[in-house]
């Protein structure tokens, strides 16, 4: 799944082609998305004025005059800026096209992505309203963790991948974090002391960080919104490589499964 990496990329990648671009259309080739795209959708937005491209967690938010698109890449979808009249294949499902420019291509394999239009404040949409502070900003940091997992007995992992807590890290984020933070994946979140939380909320950012600046992760179909893949695979220091040798101490790595999540992990890095 694009994860925040991911989908900052992607935004970074279309976002000045696309402020002060007025919509000129929007065509739905399958409007039975994760949730049905309105038959009036088309209609209402044409004419709009995208003001900006920003990111909430694992969303994209296209805030118009009257309101915001708000799109969500699913388990496998990407947002890709093409020329006009280019072919549609047999997964680009959304069009958004602008008056003198490129048009913005959903494409979603596995069509768990969304394209939804919001009137009023988007950040108090049911989807966004709940989400924890954002992991690259000085809200987030180890005293937050602290306070949020006092009294909590799921796992640290499960915990800094909720989004009501860290908002946009995924599996291969969360495994990469915690090796680079020498915690263990199993660890209950309540036994973490406040020099773990501050160790923890570091590794989230600097992981983060660097995936973004390699554009980041290329697993199966995701590319950015130049059409690039990400580079940031290359850097993985856990996941995807059980049974492989850590990096830090050559022990073999060890990989479970947590909440039907591939988990790898170092026996004797991280405790």
């Amino acid at each position: 799944m694009p994860e925040l990496p991911e989908v900052e990329t992607t935004r970074r990648g279309i976002v000045d082609h696309l402020c002060g671009a007025e919509i000129a259309d929007l065509v739905v080739r399958v409007p039975k998305l994760r949730w049905p795209i309105s038959p009036a959708l088309p209609y209402e937005l044409r004419g709009e004025v995208i003001r900006t491209v920003e990111r909430r967690g694992k969303y994209l938010l296209l805030r118009c005059v009257r309101g915001t698109l708000l799109y969500h890449l699913g388990m496998s979808g990407s947002l890709q800026l093409v020329p006009p009249g280019r072919r549609a294949g047999p997964h680009d499902h959304v069009d958004l096209v602008t008056g003198a420019g490129p048009v913005l291509r959903l494409t979603d394999p596995r069509k768990f992505g969304a394209v939804l239009w919001v009137e009023g404040d988007p950040l108090k949409h049911p989807l966004l309203r709940d989400q924890g502070p954002e992991p690259l900003t000085a809200d987030f940091d180890g005293a937050y963790l602290l306070a949020r997992s006092r009294g909590r007995s799921r796992s640290v992992k499960a915990f800094i991948m909720d989004s009501k807590v860290v908002p946009g890290v995924g599996n291969i984020y969360a495994n990469e974090a915690l090796f680079q933070a020498g915690i263990r994946p199993s660890t209950p979140a309540g036994w973490l002391g406040a020099e773990r939380c501050d160790r923890l909320a570091a590794s989230i950012k600097e992981v983060l960080i660097r995936a973004i600046a390699a554009g980041g992760t290329s697993l199966r179909d995701f590319v950015g919104g130049d059409g690039r893949p990400g580079y940031f695979s290359q850097q993985l220091q856990v996941y995807g490589r059980g049974g492989e040798p850590c990096n830090r101490c050559r022990t073999r790595l060890v990989e479970t499964r947590q909440e039907q999540r591939s988990t790898v992990f170092c026996r004797h890095c991280q405790r």
